[in-house]
């Protein structure tokens, strides 16, 4: 069997990786160089803290690769479990919390609900008095994205998979049961395409006739140097009422970012602007002060970016054979970097016919959009 991944950022590699673990035959085409889409500026955190089960069951089955990473590919990601902190303003959001909690500890993880005094033990500088209630699971950190794919692809490479930068689909049809995938440079034929393409995954869908509900949206994140430090063992912490978060980064500054605007738009992937707005890192750093003290006016933001989410209406990704032959995995509006490995090894089976006892994915079909199945991810920052 061949089957072709467009996308070579960390989803596609990590569905590389579990296919060729497979024997399967693999090719990934990449448009530009390996992980220089969205997965290049993600801000590379990984929790079990959602309000879903599939995502919670997806940071679980993740959670182990990422856990012995280094051992087995070779490749010091920078794991850090420092845990994510959510705090809550609101009553209603408390509530959430609440049920949230109990799901996820029934799925296995290590939650828990805390009183904002109570999450002053992981983060001392939180204005308790702006809060009602918080949550904190230990299980949860922060890696760094650029080197798992760089440990996914060298993997991929060692058992034989092609790895082809610089080589954009730029057509797909069907001839009888392959895909026939044109590139610039040569015709392909495959069994399977897995568009992993991210915030360019409507498009290639577009390619092969298909209507794909994922939208590019682009996202911020801005470096500061916080007028107090931020201690290197704090939590990501969420405030999940204004969407503001932050996180400790290296050198003694922090990470903050949010989006603020209820205007969204749906951009050009290939014409964006990467750059940082000031107003909005000025703004980021503002909300991130309102929710703890280490942030005050002597703050000096240092630089920054901008980079894309390939938001589904539901928050949710699309992992499904959407057209025979034709398996999606995109759409993870901010969480493809955390959910890669299971996501990989989900897209094994759909591509195979198996059933390996990885996550069930099948709430993340396609069609939900259209049955009304949907679901709701609450905590989306």
């Amino acid at each position: 069997m061949h089957v072709l991944i467009v996308g070579g950022g960390v989803v596609g590699l990590a569905c590389a990786h579990a296919l060729c673990d497979r024997g399967v035959h693999v090719t990934v085409c990449e448009a530009g160089t390996l992980g220089a889409g969205s997965t290049g500026r993600a801000a590379g955190g990984i929790r079990t803290q959602f309000s879903t089960r599939v995502n919670v069951e997806l940071s679980l089955a993740s959670i182990p690769v990422w856990d012995s990473f280094e051992h087995a590919f070779g490749v010091d990601i920078d794991y850090r479990k420092t845990g994510y902190l959510f705090v809550a303003r609101r009553e209603e959001t408390a509530a959430t919390f609440r049920d949230n909690v109990s799901m996820q500890n029934d799925a296995g993880a290590q939650s828990e609900l805390l009183s904002p005094e109570e999450a002053k033990i992981h983060l001392p500088e939180l204005r308790a008095e702006q809060f009602v209630a918080a949550t904190y699971s230990p299980l949860d950190g922060i890696a760094d994205p650029h080197s798992a794919v760089q440990g996914f692809a060298e993997a991929v490479r060692s058992v034989g998979g092609d790895i082809r930068t610089k080589t954009p689909v730029t057509g797909l049809s069907r001839d009888g049961d392959m895909w026939v995938v044109e590139t610039p440079d040569e015709t392909l034929k495959a069994n399977y395409v897995v568009n992993a393409a991210g915030a360019w995954s409507r498009d290639v869908g577009a390619l092969a006739g298909l209507e794909l509900p994922i939208a590019p949206r682009r996202r911020q994140a801005a470096v500061v140097e916080p007028e107090r430090p931020l201690p290197a063992d704090a939590p990501l912490t969420i405030d999940l009422d204004t969407g503001s978060y932050f996180r400790p980064e290296r050198d003694e500054t922090a990470l903050v970012g949010g989006h603020f605007s209820a205007n969204d738009p749906d951009v050009d992937p290939e014409r964006f602007d990467q750059s940082m707005d000031i107003e909005w890192a000025v703004e980021a750093t503002e909300r991130a002060d309102d929710c703890a003290g280490y942030f005050g006016p002597e703050t000096r933001i240092r630089n920054g970016w901008a980079g894309l989410y390939a938001v589904t209406p539901d928050h949710h990704a699309i992992v499904d054979e959407t057209a025979p032959g034709f398996v999606v995995a995109a759409g993870f509006s901010g969480h493809g970097f955390q959910h890669a490995p299971a996501t990989g090894h989900a897209v094994a089976d759909l591509c195979l016919g198996e059933d390996t006892g990885s996550v069930d994915v099948s709430s993340l079909s396609a069609d939900r959009f259209e049955s009304g199945a949907t679901l709701t991810e609450q905590n989306v920052a």
